[in-house]
């Protein structure tokens, strides 16, 4: 059977710009952007988003394109007879830890958007009456589990249809949607009282932030923010290099990618803290930053209701989006691996991620005692740990040494296949920097997640 393909080059770029664009770019960025220093941390975002993560980046869309298959199949293709596709299960587990838990926080996207939006939050409400609702929908594993499993069937529901008829209808458009929200909630922002205070906090140089924190654990965010938000390291990307055509170099597909990602984060930030500032509301990092902080700052607002259900709305797309590209990546899997159809690989996953996301849920009510990471921890914070501090660091070494390594792909073959087509080229003395630099970046990456959490 042909391989499918999108009907566009915009499914494309929107679709795989879908799957990297979510939660860390509204509730992460922002907040640690103002925390470690400002305009100083962006600028050392940007240079390790540019020059670490588009790299890794091409490198996925270049084995996608080339194999013409998920990660399930695409060692085999090109380098049949070796070992390298048993690093793989490792790599595809990745995909469902992190499914397990993010369909999760998707579902509490859906149930704050009805909740704004009908307005059962009405009046104002204070940060700690805001907090309050949150841990009552935490304490509540019946309503997290019916808006997870609505968000999920509905998500592989999509993929179900298949590429065009499916991920790509429905997938594009909303991320049209989606930009059109943002850029309207941050010309809302604009105008609020708080406005200059608020971005004056977000973007402006603050080197008393960097002193406190230090130089090494600025850098070490900043590396980290801008790594993880693109999502390397389980085939997530590499699925939509499989549908893709070859009409334009690799590099030029990466730089617009990655420049649609950070479009959206630094934009958020332009809608998160004006609000904030504007109604005295301390802005937190994570959940607390969208659930606690700005419940609050909606409830102060005038049509507070509407401004709610829209950013609710906005948060929805963002995740919905990465849920559809995920799950599209999983499903294609299964069938390469296990050759069923789509089908039957839509119900089998879908069983499985409701499945491994219910110990996430119950692990903020009922399996609240169990914290494997320590006092305070929870189930879904040790989801996110072995995901973001173990699989992607490894799934993305991996990917890096499958192209510089003789053994492997070889560069050369990794070049001749980025280099096609109209745009930007990669230059073959970029092999040592390939080699070399990336590597590092990684391990660092790799020992400094532990550090992290064991070394405080």
């Amino acid at each position: 059977m042909a391989r499918e393909q999108f009907s566009s080059r915009l499914g494309f770029l929107l679709i795989a710009a879908g799957c990297s664009i979510g939660l860390g770019n509204v509730w992460r960025f922002p907040y640690i952007t103002g925390e470690y220093g400002g305009a100083i941390f962006l600028v050392i975002y940007l240079f390790f988003l540019f020059l670490v993560g588009v790299p890794i980046l091409t490198i996925e869309l270049a084995i996608g394109r080339a194999s013409r298959r998920s990660l399930g199949k695409s060692f085999e293709e090109i380098s049949p007879n070796t070992k390298w596709n048993l690093n793989k299960f490792l790599m595809i587990s990745g995909n469902y830890v992190l499914m397990a838990f993010y369909s999760l926080v998707t579902g509490w996207m859906f149930y704050y958007m009805i909740k704004v939006g009908s307005g059962a939050y009405t009046g104002v409400i204070s940060r700690d009456e805001a907090g309050g609702l949150f841990g009552s929908m935490l304490a509540d594993p019946a309503s997290q589990f019916i808006c997870t499993l609505i968000v999920v069937i509905g998500s592989f529901a999509v993929c179900a249809c298949g590429l065009q008829k499916g991920v790509e209808r429905i997938t594009k458009p909303m991320m049209i949607l989606l930009f059109v929200l943002l850029v309207f909630m941050a010309a809302r922002s604009f105008i609020l009282p708080g406005a200059k205070e608020g971005i004056s906090y977000y973007l402006m140089p603050n080197f008393s932030n960097l002193k406190e924190h230090g130089i090494l654990n600025t850098l070490s965010a900043a590396m980290a923010q801008s790594f993880f938000t693109l999502g390397l390291g389980v085939g997530s990307i590499q699925i939509f290099g499989s549908y893709m055509n070859r009409e334009h170099t690799l590099f030029s597909e990466g730089m617009t990618l990655t420049i649609l990602n950070t479009v959206v984060a630094v934009l958020s930030g332009f809608i998160i803290f004006p609000a904030c500032f504007s109604y005295g509301v301390q802005p937190d990092s994570g959940p607390g930053l969208v659930f606690i902080s700005l419940v609050s700052v909606f409830s102060n607002m005038a049509y507070g209701q509407v401004w709610g259900a829209v950013f609710f709305l906005f948060m929805l797309f963002a995740s919905v989006s990465t849920l559809i590209a995920v799950f599209e990546n999983i499903i294609a899997i299964c069938m390469e691996i296990f050759d069923i159809s789509r089908v039957k690989s839509v119900v089998y996953n879908c069983i499985v991620i409701i499945l491994l996301g219910i110990p996430c849920l119950l692990g903020y009510n009922l399996w609240s005692d169990i914290q494997p990471l320590g006092a305070g921890s929870t189930i879904l914070d040790t989801y996110d740990f072995v995901l973001s501090k173990n699989i992607l660091p490894y799934g993305t070494l991996c990917y890096i040494l499958y192209v510089v390594l003789k053994r492997g792909w070889g560069f050369d073959n990794y070049l001749k296949e980025a280099n096609t087509g109209i745009g930007i080229k990669i230059p073959l003395w970029a092999l040592n920097y390939y080699k070399f630099v990336l590597p590092v970046v990684i391990v660092v990456l790799f020992l400094q997640g532990y550090v992290e959490i064991f070394g405080k």
